[in-house]
């Protein structure tokens, strides 16, 4: 798998989990934390890619607010729809992002 392809799947799920959450978080929390806990395991496989210079920071960024996004979807968000407009829009710069990537 690519590195753009990882970025893609990780960009995927970030929607599907704002998305369920926006839909209705407490029926759907058990996907929601399985997603979240795949994520994860995308994020940490990044670290096997080379990811261009262009996209580090980005890369960077998203990694250190989605610890925080991570855990506060596992305990249950304060602010639903806000947790979950972060989650898509995440979800939409990864995606732009890795356009970058050739």
């Amino acid at each position: 798998m690519t590195a753009k392809a990882k970025i893609l799947d990780i960009a995927m799920n970030l929607n599907r989990i704002g998305n369920w959450a926006a839909d209705g978080y407490s029926g759907k929390k058990k996907r929601i934390r399985t997603f979240l806990h795949s994520t994860s395991k995308y994020l940490e496989s990044l670290r096997n890619y080379n990811i261009p210079p262009s996209l580090d920071k980005t890369i960077k960024a998203f990694s250190d607010e989605y610890r925080q996004l991570e855990s506060e979807g596992l305990k249950g968000p304060r602010d639903i729809v806000f947790w979950a407009e972060k989650m898509m829009t995440w979800g939409n710069i990864l995606t732009h992002r890795s356009q970058l990537i050739r």
